[in-house]
C-alpha cells in the first residue's frame, strides 16, 4: 500500500465516522419492513458491483445503482451501503484491500453526494412533479452520475501514473456512450416502480408535494 492508497482509507474512513448516520440504529432495531430494505439494499449492490467488465485492470465498468441508493435512504446511508459493498469486492477478490479506500470514494462517496445534489437542485428548482422525479431525480441524475463518477476514476488513474489518457480515453471513457443509458434505465424504472408501488421506501419522495392534485 502506498501513500495514496493509505491516505485515501484514512479520508474514508474518518468521513464514515464523521457522517456516520446515528438514527440508523434505531430505525432499523425498531423497523423490521427497513431492516429487509436495508439488507436487500447491501446485497443488490455488492452483486451489482461483482459484474465487472473492462479492457485495463483498475477500468472496469459496472453498473453503479447510487442514485437508487440515494433517494431511497439518502446520502450518509447510501454511503454507509456502498462501503459495504466495497468490503464484498474485497472479500471476493473484485478490488484489492490496498485499492478500496479510492474505490470507495471514487464509486461511493462522491457520486453519492453529486447524486444528491442533482436531486436537491431538481427539488428546489424545478416543479415537484411526480415525471419531474422520475426524469429528472432518476433518469438523468442516473446518467450524469455514472458520467461523473468514470471522470472522476480516469482523472485517478492518470494522476497515479497507472495509464496514459490516450489508453484511459480509448479503454474507459468511450464506454461511457454504452453505459450512461443502461444506468439511467436501471435506475429510472427502479424510482418509478417504487414511487408507484412503495413510495414510503423513497425518503425523498413526498407523496404531498409530487401527487399534490393542483400540481
Amino acid at each position: 500500500m502506498n501513500l495514496w492508497q493509505g491516505a485515501t482509507w484514512l479520508l474514508w474512513l474518518a468521513l464514515l465516522l464523521r457522517f456516520f448516520p446515528r438514527e440508523l440504529v434505531f430505525k432499523l432495531k425498531s423497523d423490521t419492513g427497513y431492516q429487509h430494505l436495508w439488507l436487500s439494499s447491501i446485497v443488490v449492490t455488492a452483486l451489482l458491483w461483482s459484474v465487472q467488465a473492462g479492457i485495463e485492470p483498475g477500468l472496469e465498468l459496472h453498473l453503479l445503482g447510487i442514485t437508487t441508493l440515494v433517494l431511497c435512504h439518502g446520502w450518509r446511508i447510501a454511503w454507509l451501503i456502498g462501503s459495504l459493498a466495497i468490503f464484498f469486492l474485497v472479500a471476493v477478490g473484485k478490488t484489492s484491500l490496498a485499492d478500496a479506500g479510492s474505490t470507495a470514494l471514487l464509486t461511493v462517496m462522491l457520486p453519492a453526494l453529486f447524486s444528491y445534489l442533482i436531486f436537491a437542485l431538481s427539488y428546489q428548482y424545478l416543479p415537484r412533479h411526480l415525471f419531474i422525479y422520475i426524469f429528472v431525480a432518476g433518469f438523468a441524475n442516473a446518467a450524469l452520475t455514472i458520467t461523473f463518477k468514470m471522470t472522476l476514476t480516469a482523472l485517478w488513474f492518470h494522476w497515479q501514473g497507472h495509464y496514459s489518457w490516450s489508453s484511459i480515453y480509448q479503454n474507459y471513457l468511450q464506454l461511457a456512450l454504452l453505459i450512461w443509458f443502461a444506468e439511467a434505465l436501471l435506475n429510472g424504472m427502479a424510482i418509478t416502480l417504487m414511487s408507484v408501488y412503495r413510495p414510503h421506501w423513497l425518503r425523498t419522495f413526498y407523496d404531498n408535494e409530487y401527487l399534490s392534485p393542483d400540481r
